[in-house]
């Protein structure tokens, strides 16, 4: 995977979906102190069976990379009994099928924990007819029967985005947006 590769394919995203530069507003501050800047885009995606989500992007100069962020919810889409325990149920659940057609896990998964929901993260190589080979990573962590999916896309270093992003996620701002839509009182 070339360098070119990576750095066009958040481009690509960027001007596909119209970016806009408002900052998260009237949702709390998760750019407080010690965080990195994260701002609120347009979702790029079509619409689909799971309606759209939100979007977020992080500057390189904030995260380190500049790093895209696409969030939303799956109610009842989770295993109810082991929630999001395997790379499997990942793979199942996850939204990485939004970049292309054609994925791969790269290696195995690992566990996360989001406020007081447990899951997994793995990182993905993706390619689809519009765009070279790039990386991604799936994150889904779940209340119950209900599932939060994340997918991470950065721009030059992965391993740092997903850094950036697990701590974006751990937020106020994301865990009350969370359990809103899960209907959830977060314990």
């Amino acid at each position: 995977m070339t360098a070119a590769a990576l750095k066009a394919f958040p481009l690509m995203i960027a001007l596909a979906g119209g970016i806009s530069g408002d900052v998260v507003a009237g949702h709390g501050d998760p750019n407080g102190p010690g965080r990195p800047h994260w701002s609120e885009v347009k979702w790029p995606f079509p619409i689909d069976q799971w309606g759209t989500g939100r979007a977020f992007q992080c500057s390189a100069d904030a995260c380190g990379v500049l790093v895209n962020l696409y969030l939303r919810p799956k109610l009842g889409f989770c295993n109810c009994a082991r929630g999001v325990y395997d790379d499997a149920e990942l793979d199942r659940v996850g939204d990485v099928a939004l970049l292309g057609p054609q994925f791969s896990g790269a290696g195995g998964g690992r566990p996360v924990t989001i406020g007081w929901m447990e899951g997994r993260s793995r990182a993905f190589l993706v390619a689809g007819p519009y765009q070279p080979a790039s990386s991604a990573a799936a994150i889904a962590f779940n209340d119950k029967c209900d599932v939060v999916v994340a997918t991470v896309i950065a721009d030059a270093d992965l391993a740092r985005g997903e850094r950036a992003a697990l701590q974006f996620l751990n937020s106020e701002v994301v865990l009350r947006w969370a359990r809103a839509e899960l209907g959830s009182n977060g314990s």
